[in-house]
């Protein structure tokens, strides 16, 4: 099974990144942990600060993988292009974010893409990524369409 990791922007700051909402741990540093964690899936990260770059990699990988974890970080709230490239793909994809976005400003409490997503993940850090995967690992005997 082949899952895609995409990070939108100031993901690449994590860990130093206001470390009371996001942690002080950086993605790079959690990354191997949680392919460690799946030993039978094939886990692959990509992060851009760049819209159009996320958009891309959507494109690229929407229609070939098993599934997406997508953190889109601010795009979230503001970017109708990612709305539509996630509608647009039909690899399965999980939304996740680090902080709780119900306990956050009320701008940051609506994501644009997320009724094109199976679910969303929020408020367990770093974990949120781990549940995503895991929620894949579960739903692959359900799934035509699931390589392993």
């Amino acid at each position: 099974m082949d899952i895609l990791i995409l990070n939108g922007p100031n993901l690449n700051l994590l860990g130093r990144r206001e470390p009371g909402i996001y942690g002080n741990r950086s993605f790079e540093d959690f990354f191997p942990e949680l392919a460690e964690a799946f030993p039978k899936l094939t886990l692959t990260q990509f992060q851009s600060n760049h819209e159009g770059a996320i958009l891309d990699k959507l494109h690229e990988v929407g229609f070939s993988l098993d599934g997406i974890v997508l953190n889109a970080g601010g795009l979230t709230h503001t970017s109708v292009a990612l709305a539509d490239a996630v509608a647009a793909i039909n690899t399965p994809v999980v939304e996740v974010h680090l902080s709780n976005l119900a306990a956050r400003e009320d701008f940051r409490q609506r994501s644009l893409f997320g009724r094109h997503c199976a679910g969303s993940i929020s408020g367990f850090g770093l974990e949120s990524y781990r549940l995503a995967v895991q929620w894949f690992v579960n739903q692959q005997p359900k799934r035509v369409g699931f390589r392993v």
